[in-house]
């Protein structure tokens, strides 16, 4: 067995020099790391237009555009007149910008490889995922009412925020409900 000659005390300095300045440098190639891994885009992004706030989380909360792809976008700002059973026309300038930052913001294939049946996120294939464990007599709870009603259990997504962690089922929900919630079965 061959064996490595020993390592000489300077030598051993320069090595541990070379280390310390070696993950001084990877430092802020890991933090940009991290920082992408975290924007997972379950967030809203931090410049939210305005518009977009004002028009469509006037009626539901402003889903973070990253939950479905560019052409589910289209299609719901095409198709404004008869969104999902309800007018929601605006002026044609309004749509434009709309329209404009949802694509810049839009899902990639990480989150969202297709578009989901009748461009719903619902019907998407990471929240079914996300959710498989969730017993369909939640989305019915009186506090609950539809799986599009983010904020009965993700207490933060008005802010954009849908961490696992900030995750609360409504108190009125039933014992039995909540035991199939798990982080590690819900990730």
């Amino acid at each position: 067995m061959d064996t490595l000659p020993p390592i000489r005390p300077a030598a051993r300095s320069a090595m541990a020099l070379r280390l310390v300045l070696g993950s001084l440098l990877t430092m802020p190639y890991l933090a940009l790391v991290s920082q992408a891994h975290a924007d997972d885009g379950s967030q809203l992004p931090p410049n939210v237009l305005p518009a977009y706030k004002q028009e469509c989380a006037a009626c539901h909360i402003a889903y973070p555009p990253a939950f479905l792809p560019s052409g589910s976008w289209s299609s719901i700002m095409n198709g404004l007149g008869q969104h999902y059973g309800t007018d929601a026309s605006l002026d044609e300038a309004t749509v434009r910008q709309i329209s404009v930052w949802l694509q810049a913001h839009a899902g990639t294939a990480r989150r969202v490889k297709e578009p989901p049946p009748e461009d719903r996120i619902t019907r998407s294939a990471w929240f079914e995922r996300k959710h498989r464990k969730i017993d369909p007599q939640v989305w019915k709870h009186p506090a609950v009412k539809s799986a599009a009603n983010c904020a009965a259990c993700h207490t933060r997504a008005d802010s954009g925020d849908y961490d696992d962690d900030n995750v609360a089922f409504p108190a009125s929900l039933d014992a039995r409900y909540r035991r199939a919630w798990s982080d590690n079965d819900h990730r």
